[in-house]
């Protein structure tokens, strides 16, 4: 059994056995999440690509800009892979950015507004296998995307495995899934980490919230319901014992 990670450097090696055990599986459509609010995707980012530098020029790196794409040239010069920008140019100027001889694709934090991009080069990459970590596509506050676009983003979507995702929720929780895994639901139990909850697909909030409330009786009003705690001083307090 998979053990909730109690680093950040330990969620980015779970996160990176759970891809590799993936891609050798066959899957090739995949997805790695680490959804803390002041998580920068860079530091992620340097420490997941490494373990797959055994590719060498094999490997397309993918920024979702060229701002972060030169600034990844940059800062990486030397790496044996290929750093690219997603872009936002015709479908020519973008199946151009995929080789035949590539033969691993890394996305590094795409938005919902690159998915038309996304989904024109993954048609280009066909079964290779491409991974995006921390894609940020179902940002629920993006300004100016329409009906049609919201229905290829969720099209995009439902195509995506997610093979490892760690999400705290509410207060002292998280929802955890690691590749070959289920989805899991934690929570704290006398200052340890506990699983209270298995399911076969991702949760929604509804389901979170009915697991989390049958593990937090109110103990003077047995009859009342569950006290629902701060999101906010979960989130800070998970990112806290993570990132010591």
């Amino acid at each position: 059994m998979t053990e909730l990670p109690k680093t950040l450097e330990d969620a980015i090696i779970q996160a990176i056995q759970a891809t590799q055990a993936a891609i050798a599986d066959g899957q090739t459509r995949l997805q790695v999440e680490l959804l803390f609010p002041e998580l920068k995707f860079m530091p992620v980012a340097e420490q997941f690509i490494p373990a797959f530098e055994t590719y060498g020029d094999k490997l397309k790196v993918f920024f979702a800009d060229a701002g972060a794409c030169a600034l990844a040239r940059r800062e990486w010069a030397g790496v044996p892979y290929k750093i690219e920008d997603i872009g936002t140019g015709r479908s020519a100027s973008l199946q151009s950015k995929i080789q035949p001889e590539d033969e691993i694709f890394l996305f590094i934090s795409p938005t919902s507004v690159e998915v038309p991009q996304l989904e024109q080069l993954c048609q280009v990459i066909g079964e290779r296998p491409f991974v995006m970590l921390n894609p940020r596509l179902e940002d629920a506050g993006t300004v100016g995307i329409g009906y049609a676009a919201r229905q290829t983003r969720e099209r995009f979507i439902k195509t995506i495995e997610s093979c490892y995702y760690l999400r705290p929720i509410f207060e002292e929780a998280a929802v955890f899934r690691c590749y070959p895994g289920i989805w899991e639901v934690w929570g704290e139990n006398g200052g340890n980490y506990e699983k209270v909850a298995e399911l076969p697909k991702k949760p929604s909030g509804e389901e979170i919230d009915m697991i989390l409330a049958k593990g937090q009786p109110n103990t003077s009003n047995p009859e009342a319901p569950a006290k629902k705690p701060s999101m906010l001083k979960g989130l800070q307090r998970f990112l806290k014992a993570l990132s010591n």
